[in-house]
């Protein structure tokens, strides 16, 4: 049974979430701030974590930052701020989804369960190609041996890419693979991410390559 750690300083909205949760089948656990997340986070293992962004003590944007440095939890953002900027500032302190309130308890069932299944271990452990080397199991890469740090939103990018390697990919197939639903403006969203993933590959950013009109693709260059 998947479990989801609730944050938010609203009782009523934990307990909306707490209901649909529990009626979808996951145990479900509380924190009414983001100080107390961090202190969770460090003592249980949650799957998911359902995390305001604007509370007090610590914002969510803080806390997100702070769980990824002890443990690799995806994060859903709640936030009643829905302006482009804030949704990518969700993006790149590491969140793997954003919601905007009023949101549908039903839609957020859903995102949940699209999160969850995207940030499930597989059996397979590490992919090697060029100077980048992804494990998979430790969700951890490498780049030219070296550990390079990425926020889960530019892994779930990079690992998509690599397994499509050579395969030219549209900005709305990256999309619905790295982010599971039709999202606000498609293409400056993809077109962001791309550019923070390939600030953060070094020597290898040449190897994610623009076809104009179209979109990305990976590729071995010599």
């Amino acid at each position: 049974m998947a479990k989801i750690l609730i944050v938010d300083d609203e009782p009523d909205i934990r307990t909306l979430i707490c209901r649909y949760a529990k009626h979808e089948g996951y145990d479900t656990a509380e924190a009414s701030d983001g100080l107390e997340a961090v202190s969770m986070c460090r003592n249980e293992d949650f799957d998911v974590i359902i995390m305001d962004a604007m509370m007090p003590e610590l914002d969510g944007f803080s806390a997100c930052k702070k769980i990824r440095g002890i443990k690799d939890i995806p994060v859903i953002m709640l936030s009643a701020r829905g302006e482009e900027y804030d949704k990518l500032f969700g993006f790149e302190t590491g969140a793997d989804d954003y919601v905007v309130k009023p949101f549908s308890p039903r839609e957020l069932m859903a995102r949940i369960k699209v999160v969850i299944s995207r940030h499930s271990r597989t059996a397979s452990d590490k992919i090697k190609v060029g100077n980048i080397e992804i494990d998979t199991l430790g969700r951890v890469v490498y780049i030219e041996g070296k550990r390079t740090e990425l926020t889960a939103k530019e892994y779930d990018l990079l690992l998509y890419l690599v397994r499509n390697m050579g395969i030219v990919l549209t900005r709305e197939q990256i999309i619905e693979a790295v982010w599971g639903y039709e999202y606000f403006s498609a293409d400056r969203t993809v077109d962001w991410q791309i550019k923070q993933l390939r600030s953060h590959i070094g020597k290898c950013r040449d190897n994610i390559v623009t076809v104009r009109g179209v979109g990305y693709k990976f590729e071995i260059r010599k």
